[in-house]
């Protein structure tokens, strides 16, 4: 299922046609300087007109931090596996996906902005890494598996600052039944069970329809059949997010957990859902979900089958689980981060320092007639500064009226996690990221 992110709904992936298209010469710039050939996990890939993969990027594939124990998005992947302990639990699958895989399979349209160079990774274009879980749902249904959970690193090009990141983790869920009496008999005795666990719960739930005009039945379903599996879907996830949350917030009978659903629209499940949790104050999204579409079950070849999937981004959770700030902390290896916690166990996280901010602007004019995207931008200040970067803003988009020519001015805030950055050090990454800027896209620095 796209999270957080399907990406549900802010982890979507994003049409960002508002800030700027690629500029055809991106691809040209980017394919001369680019080798004949790319490492990635040891392999060596052929590289193309779509290679867009970064240095910085390949060094995050091996690391997997949600199997590294005591990391907090390791504890977060064992506390949901606990809840669904007759699932198949996968967390260990190839980051390499193709396209086909990663958007065909699960009826992406073919002008879905996801598929851009501005937005994925590719190794060239025949292979890419998985911008979602689901790129394996085809295949993880198709060898057999009907209740699975599947926790993995995914990659999208993306802005910085303190909630986005390139990287970050998924948990994907899904259950599927054979679409006949025998299923929905197993359906209807799994709703009287969790029905019954919940109505003895602290939980106050707000509902919508399992099925509505404007979260319609599949043309290929039994809408009495859908109703079985949506409600399936909506029990278990209120489930878990009684388990996640219940003790968190001392959940009691004067005062439960609140748990809300939406109405979604995403286009590979109908009807879908969104779901949020009144936490410390404030309602917070948490996941998407919905049934899953049929194509998608004709695809792994299982065509007579129901079922339902869902998917959440493990740092968003974990952020405010553990009281985490910014999410480029999940890969410090400072030990005053790491030895905050322990397997098992949520804790608050206590900030050991702050160290001051340091900015400095970038600003120059693009040649005649050619735009910058902004991930280019970010992906760029990533591969010269990596995480000592807290946020990249565009704090000026200028147009001159006579000559036409395209002036931008971006304020890259420096700061550390881990120690004070001198200004020095700062001027000096600077300095490195306006020459790779004036190098790779030939911009005139003013």
């Amino acid at each position: 299922m796209r999270v957080a992110t399907m990406r549900f709904p802010r982890l979507l992936l994003r049409n960002v046609s508002g800030r700027g298209i690629p500029a055809q010469r991106w691809l040209a710039n980017l394919s001369a300087q680019c080798p004949s050939h790319v490492a990635v996990l040891g392999e060596q890939y052929p590289t193309d007109h779509m290679t867009n993969i970064s240095p910085t990027i390949v060094s995050k594939l091996p690391l997997k931090l949600h199997t590294q124990p005591s990391h907090p998005l390791s504890t977060l992947r064992a506390l949901i596996e606990s809840h669904f302990p007759t699932y198949a639990h996968l967390s260990s699958l190839s980051p390499l996906v193709t396209p086909y895989q990663n958007f065909d399979l699960l009826s992406f349209p073919a002008d879905h902005p996801g598929r851009s160079v501005t937005d994925s990774y590719y190794v060239n274009k025949d292979l890419m890494l998985r911008t979602h879980t689901s790129a394996h749902e085809v295949d993880v249904f198709g060898r057999g598996e009907t209740k699975w959970l599947l926790t993995a690193d995914v990659y999208r090009r993306d802005e910085i600052d303190g909630s986005h990141y390139p990287v970050f983790h998924q948990t994907e869920g899904a259950r599927i039944v054979s679409a006949n009496a025998t299923g929905m008999k197993e359906l209807e005795e799994d709703n009287e069970r969790l029905a019954a666990h919940l109505e003895r719960s602290n939980i106050e739930i707000e509902d919508v329809p399992h099925l509505s005009p404007a979260n319609p039945c599949q043309p290929a379903h039994d809408p009495k059949h859908t109703e079985l599996i949506a409600k399936n879907l909506k029990l278990s996830l209120n489930s878990l997010m009684l388990h996640l949350f219940g003790g968190r917030v001392g959940a009691t009978a004067g005062n439960p957990l609140q748990v809300r659903w939406i109405e979604a629209t995403f286009p590979w499940t109908t009807p879908s859902f969104e779901v949020e949790v009144f936490f410390r104050g404030k309602w917070l999204e948490i996941l998407g979900c919905g049934v899953v579409r049929q194509a998608t079950l004709d695809n792994a070849n299982v065509p007579d089958k129901l079922g339902w999937a869902f998917g959440l981004g493990l740092e968003r959770i974990a952020m405010v689980l553990y009281s985490i700030p910014d999410i480029r902390l999940f890969w410090s290896r400072d030990p005053r981060f790491l030895s905050q916690f322990q397997q098992g166990e949520i804790t608050t996280f206590k900030l050991y320092s702050k160290y001051p901010a340091c900015f400095k602007d970038v600003s120059f004019w693009l040649p005649q007639g050619e735009t910058l995207h902004e991930n280019d931008f970010c992906d760029l200040v990533r591969d010269v500064a990596g995480d000592v970067v807290e946020d990249v803003k565009l704090i000026d988009n200028f147009t001159h009226p006579k000559t036409n020519r395209k002036s931008l001015c971006y304020r890259v805030n420096y700061r550390s996690m881990d120690r004070s950055l001198s200004n020095d050090e700062a001027n000096s990454l600077n300095a490195q990221v306006v020459s790779c800027l004036q190098d790779r896209f030939r911009v005139e620095i003013r």
